[in-house]
């Protein structure tokens, strides 16, 4: 007799993942204190408008000389007790964790992306009732880009971060809906 498997179905993404995944200071990318640290802030939230409380949102990014980074640092652990020992505070890695809040909020603290063309920070978002994360783009700027030229005119805003004061930029996600952000696909 031989025995037939059935793949197993997917499960939706979250919320069981917010004890392990978050981890402190995953929000601040950059060293504390540089002085050319902007801050990327805003919600994400659900078809209906609503905000998403417990979605957890990964960011990865060049370095501002447009590098790869490849430090080690982002989530160090004592080696005698385990315990989290921060980031080391002077170096950058280019990736961030951050959890929304109650709200649906989300702030990160980091440099500007140098990138070649226009800057942006790629970003992953795992949400409940997702059976998949999704990833998208945070652009700082617009202008012309291979991504953003092949988008139609009215989704190519849903990329694109607005500058607010203070070094600031504000980037919604909206996960389906009216004004969905535009997700990527990657093979």
């Amino acid at each position: 007799m031989t025995d037939t498997f059935l793949p197993t179905p997917s499960h939706t993404v979250g919320p069981f993942y917010g004890y392990a995944l978050p981890f402190p200071e995953g929000e601040q990318i950059a060293p504390k204190g540089h002085p050319d640290t902007i801050v990327l802030h805003g919600h994400v939230r659900d078809g209906e408008g609503d905000p998403v409380p417990d979605a957890l949102l990964e960011w990865w990014q060049a370095a501002p000389d447009g590098s790869l980074p490849r430090a080690s640092g982002s989530l160090r652990r004592d080696p005698v007790t385990g315990g989290f020992l921060g980031r080391n505070g002077t170096g950058f890695t280019g990736f961030g964790r951050v959890a929304t809040d109650a709200d649906g909020h989300y702030a990160v603290r980091t440099l500007p992306p140098g990138n070649a063309g226009l800057p942006y920070l790629s970003v992953c978002v795992f949400a409940r009732g997702l059976l998949h994360h999704l990833f998208t783009r945070a652009y700082l700027a617009d202008g012309a880009d291979p991504l953003l030229d092949a988008l139609p005119k009215e989704r190519r805003p849903t990329l694109i971060a607005r500058p607010d004061a203070h070094r600031t930029y504000r980037f919604d996600i909206r996960l389906q809906g009216e004004r969905e952000t535009v997700f990527l696909e990657f093979p």
